[in-house]
């Protein structure tokens, strides 16, 4: 099915299509100033080398009755996938007994979770439902009396805190990105979206539904999603650096937006796994964790069994997770974030990636790993399990060789190039080489930046400027980790590779000088990819 995502860069927005073996139901949200972050990235600091904070012990593979054959097996698999891996964790019996990062990707790097975020907002409503202050049979309109519409439809009126959960809002289309991309308070925004269908009676995906709840977790207990969590889940998990984007009243997103470390959706999932208790403590009470994640609707009733077998979006609906194959339930988020929970292996997956197809990633998670887990403790194998760990340790995403500049390099290095008026509203650039770096710098109106790119090597940066995301609002995002590399392609083609390195995407900026003049193109890595009309300059005399 074709679907659509949005970017905003500079204020112009681009509307491009994405092509995806997700539910057809399921829309991305918009992907905002991807490109303009490559432009507007102000450098205020370098790499972060401080160790990821861990709390799930370790063990081998094959102790917990894991082969470690078997995950070599996916990560051969994952090499000549179409899929970008970045990070991947297996817990089997509460212990990690495989994790990888692939370069440039780190432990100690938060990731944007996409609509897995929905996830840890449903764990937010199961606090304050065993809190008492509310139910999931509450009406939604009573949390809010002020911002309601001069006329409540009988629909608006029956739906419920459930219907929220489950995604039965009965607003169809999903209003998620009409209301994201609104400057104005998103809760009167989303009661004056129609609701055509019975509140409860039929799944449609939508994103704005789950910032209602979040909506609601702030109006009840007076803070935020982010903060209400704090005490309840992030301190007793051990989860820290936790960032969270917000609308424009200064609300959690709730249906995505959040950024933890790949180890912390671990601990997650570990959590739901054991049924809510951590450390011989329980956080949160067994009942709602299994009726969280217990079948609550058929998102494709009329679906042909068939078709079904072989979809892990028709598995069923739970309250903001997804029942899968397996007998297996599972948080995701868009371009390919996973929390994935196998309670009959005792088992959880974490991953993170940029993907064409999350189907797919699933399906190779089912043919390889699910296989490599038996019931019972495994013969060491010290040749493979040191391939494996071999393998982990070592894994990057691609990388061009360090070689020499052309001598166009020289020539072009420090000069200007101003730039045909053009949507991006970049006035000029001017790009300056050593043997190690190449030094992007771009000006607008007011104000002029650099970029850095290594040359055979990234070179990564901190900028206190938002970066790619759905959302991206003032104060929504402290920071934004970049990673930039360089090489060229001929002797007059500069070929730019920008990754932001907390999220799951990066960009090309490919530079062709001919002359006294450049053409400057960009290519967005959101699947399957867009290209932003070309930029054109002169160099100033």
């Amino acid at each position: 099915m074709l679907k659509y995502c949005n970017s905003a860069i500079f204020g112009l927005r681009f509307y491009y299509p994405l092509t995806s073996n997700h539910y057809p139901m399921k829309t991305f949200r918009p992907v905002a100033s991807i490109a303009a972050m490559l432009f507007l990235a102000l450098l205020s600091g370098c790499q972060n080398d401080t160790p990821a904070t861990t709390s799930l012990p370790r063990s081998t593979p094959e102790a917990e009755g894991v082969s470690s054959e078997g995950l070599i097996t996916f990560l051969d698999s994952a090499a000549v996938s179409r899929h970008e891996f970045h990070s991947i964790m297996i817990v089997r019996h509460g212990k990690v007994i495989a994790e990888g990062w692939w370069d440039p990707y780190r432990p100690d790097l938060r990731h944007t979770l996409y609509s897995t975020s929905k996830s840890f907002t449903s764990t937010a409503i199961g606090f304050a439902v065993t809190e008492k202050r509310l139910t999931v049979n509450d009406k939604v309109i009573s949390f809010f009396p002020d911002q309601l519409p001069d006329t409540v439809s009988p629909l608006l009126a029956d739906m419920t805190v459930r219907d929220l959960l489950t995604m039965t809002a009965g607003q169809a289309p999903d209003p998620s990105n009409v209301i994201s991309s609104s400057a104005g308070d998103w809760v009167p925004a989303f009661f004056a979206i129609p609701v055509l269908k019975d509140p409860g009676s039929e799944f449609l995906y939508n994103s704005m539904a789950t910032f209602m709840l979040s909506a609601i977790i702030q109006k009840v207990t007076g803070e935020k999603l982010i903060d209400y969590l704090q005490p309840r889940l992030f301190e007793p998990l051990g989860i820290e650096g936790i960032d969270w984007e917000v609308s424009p009243e200064g609300i959690n997103t709730g249906g995505w937006g959040l950024l933890i470390k790949t180890e912390d959706m671990a601990k997650f999932g570990q959590l739901y796994l054991q049924k809510g208790s951590w450390n011989g403590r329980q956080i949160i009470p067994a009942g709602w964790i299994e009726e969280a994640t217990s079948f609550k609707i058929d998102q494709a009733p009329d679906a042909p069994s068939e078709v079904k077998e072989k979809s892990d979006w028709m598995q069923g609906y739970c309250y903001q997770f997804w029942r899968s194959r397996n007998n297996a339930y599972r948080a995701d988020g868009a371009f390919g974030q996973y929390i994935i929970v196998m309670p009959e292996k005792d088992a959880v997956v974490a991953i993170t990636s940029e993907s064409p197809d999350m189907q797919d990633v699933l399906n190779m998670v089912w043919k390889y790993i699910l296989p490599a887990m038996h019931d019972g403790e495994l013969p060491e194998n010290m040749e493979t399990a040191g391939i494996l760990k071999e393998r982990l340790e070592s894994l990057a995403l691609p990388l061009p060789s360090k070689e020499p500049n052309p001598p166009l390099a020289e020539l072009i290095s420090g000069k200007t190039f101003t730039l045909e008026e053009n949507g991006l509203k970049l006035k000029a650039i001017t790009v300056g080489f050593t043997e190690e770096a190449c030094d992007l710098t771009v000006a607008t109106d007011d104000q002029a930046y650099t970029v850095p790119f290594g040359n055979g090597e990234r070179i990564e940066t901190t900028t206190g400027l938002g970066g790619p995301g759905i959302l991206r609002r003032p104060g929504a995002v402290t920071s934004n980790k970049v990673s930039g590399s360089y090489e060229w392609s001929g002797d007059s083609t500069l070929v730019l590779t920008l990754r932001y390195i907390e999220s799951p995407h990066h960009m090309k900026i490919t530079s062709i000088f001919t002359g006294d003049n450049v053409e400057i193109r960009i290519r967005l890595s959101t699947p399957p990819g867009y290209d932003i009309p070309p930029v054109r300059g002169k160099v100033i005399k």
